[in-house]
């Protein structure tokens, strides 16, 4: 059953996180996304035999390819996720070194349907915000949290924002799921116990 009084305070902390998010020039957008790939590589770098969840950015989301491009040059397996129905859990595939992106729901990118699958050890996760306990708050279509209890492991879920995506305090529901990590072009905050 939805709680529709949390469901408005959400919607109101939509509005103001992705204000906050578009209101970023182009050139803090820039420099932000390559704090964020540098502070990701030096404090919560991948094994080589991880698997590795990102995302083709979106809108005004802070730009993961900067990581992409690493992973990729460091030979980890990335998995980029695509939306196959509005009740679905996001179809993880696996992207290949020079393999082309598809469209894949929403305006994002993704290798095709015929790519493998693989269910990952560490999920990059973008978001509109986040609080100081790690409470995400993503766009409301539930795809995240749908995949996260489909999945047989439970990954690191690495929370890619911009500094001024924090709020105070978002009401949290018990389907969501904490972040374990967030990191802006301010630092890396832990949440939980990250290794």
């Amino acid at each position: 059953m939805v709680d529709e009084t949390i469901e408005e305070a959400k919607a109101v902390l939509r509005i103001d996180a992705h204000a906050a998010r578009a209101a970023l020039s182009q050139s803090e957008r820039a420099e932000a996304a390559a704090s964020v790939a540098q502070l990701f590589f030096e404090t919560l770098a991948p094994r080589t035999e991880d698997v590795v969840a990102a995302y083709w950015g979106i809108r005004d989301e802070l730009d993961c390819q900067p990581i992409l491009v690493r992973l990729m040059d460091a030979n980890i397996k990335v998995v980029l996720p695509a939306v196959l129905d509005d009740e679905e859990p996001l179809d993880m595939r696996l992207w290949e070194q020079g393999t082309a992106l598809y469209e894949a729901g929403f305006g994002t990118l993704a290798p095709s349907a015929l790519a493998p699958r693989a269910e990952p050890d560490v999920i990059l996760i973008p978001l509109l915000g986040f609080d100081r306990v790690g409470t995400r708050l993503g766009y409301g279509g539930g795809y995240y949290d749908r995949t996260l209890v489909s999945l047989n492991k439970k990954p690191k879920l690495i929370g890619l924002a911009f500094a001024v995506q924090e709020l105070p305090l978002i009401p949290r529901e018990p389907h969501d799921v904490p972040l374990d990590a967030v990191i802006t072009e301010a630092g890396v905050r832990h949440f939980g116990a990250v290794a």
